[in-house]
C-alpha cells in the first residue's frame, strides 16, 4: 500500500492560513527548544514535512535538518518556501513507513507533526510506521508525534470547528464522524476587498488514533519513556480537557 497524494490539488494554498513562512509562535518555538536541549538533539528528520514549515525552526535551533514527505506537490511547495527564505535544507520524497529504504544515516530525533500520523489506516500500519521511524533513530533518540484531534474532540464530536482566519480568508472545518474515523471537510472562504469565493477540500482518516492507541502502539514498537502533553506548554495530557495530543518517546539503548 502506498499513500495517495491527498494534497496534490491543494498544496499551492496549504500555507495560506499558517502565517508567514519561517515565523513561529513563541510557545511552539520554546517547546522544541527545550525538548531538543533536554535530549541533546543535533540532527532531525521531519518525516512528514509537508510544505516545510517546521524545517527552518529546527535549523534555527542548531540542528542538522532533513525533511521528507509522501506528497510530491507538498515537497514542491517546500522547496519554493525554503528557497524564498534562503534556507539550505534537503527535502525528499519518502513514505514514512519505509524510511530505512531512503536514509542510510540515523538521527537524534524524528518528528511526525500536524496529524500526519492519522494517515495510517489501522493499527498494523501505524505500528509499521513507528518501527520505520525507530530504525532511523540513534540509540536514545527522540520521537515526537503531534495531532490536533484529541480525546476531548472525539468524545464531544463537534460538527463545526473554526480554523485559522485572517483579514482576507477564513477556514471552517466541517467534520463527519464515522465509527472509528472521520472525514474533515475544509471550507476556505476568501473575502478580499468585499469580494467572496469558496474553495473546499476534504480528507478522510479511517481511524482516529487517540491517547490510548498511541500508548499501546508506542509500547508495542519498543519505545520507552513515553510522555503525553496537551499542548506546546508541556501541560500533562488530559482526556477531558486537552485540545491537542503530543506524544514523545525514546528509542531504547
Amino acid at each position: 500500500m502506498t499513500l495517495k497524494d491527498s494534497y496534490s490539488e491543494i498544496a499551492y494554498r496549504y500555507d495560506q492560513f499558517h502565517g508567514e513562512f519561517g515565523k513561529y509562535d513563541s510557545q511552539t518555538y520554546e517547546f522544541f527548544k527545550k525538548i531538543f536541549q533536554d535530549h541533546n538533539i543535533t540532527s532531525v528528520l521531519d518525516c512528514a514535512c509537508g510544505t516545510g514549515r517546521h524545517l527552518p525552526l529546527f535549523q534555527s535551533l542548531g540542528c542538522e535538518v532533513i525533511g521528507s514527505d509522501a506528497s510530491t506537490e507538498m515537497l514542491n511547495r517546500a522547496r519554493v518556501n525554503l528557497s524564498t527564505l534562503g534556507a539550505n535544507i534537503e527535502v525528499l520524497e519518502a513514505d514514512y513507513r519505509n524510511l530505512p529504504e531512503h536514509f542510510n544515516k540515523k538521527f537524534d530525533a524524528v518528528v511526525c507533526l500536524t496529524s500526519s500520523i492519522l494517515h495510517m489506516p489501522n493499527d498494523s500500519e501505524f505500528l509499521r510506521a513507528l518501527k520505520s521511524m525507530k530504525k532511523v533513530l540513534n540509540n536514545g533518540g527522540l520521537l515526537i508525534l503531534t495531532q490536533g484531534t484529541a480525546d476531548k474532540q472525539w468524545s464531544e464530536k463537534p460538527r463545526f470547528i473554526l480554523g485559522p482566519s485572517h483579514e482576507k480568508s477564513s477556514r471552517v472545518f466541517v467534520i463527519d464522524y464515522h465509527e472509528n474515523g472521520a472525514t474533515y471537510n475544509m471550507l476556505d472562504i476568501h473575502h478580499p476587498n468585499g469580494q467572496s469565493s469558496l474553495q473546499s477540500w476534504s480528507i478522510t482518516y479511517n481511524k482516529v488514533f487517540l491517547h490510548d492507541d498511541h500508548k499501546k502502539l508506542l509500547t508495542e514498537s519498543g519505545f520507552k519513556d513515553i510522555q503525553f502533553y496537551g499542548d506546546y506548554d508541556f501541560v500533562t495530557y488530559n482526556k477531558q480537557t486537552s485540545k491537542r495530543l503530543i506524544s514523545t518517546a525514546v528509542k531504547n539503548q
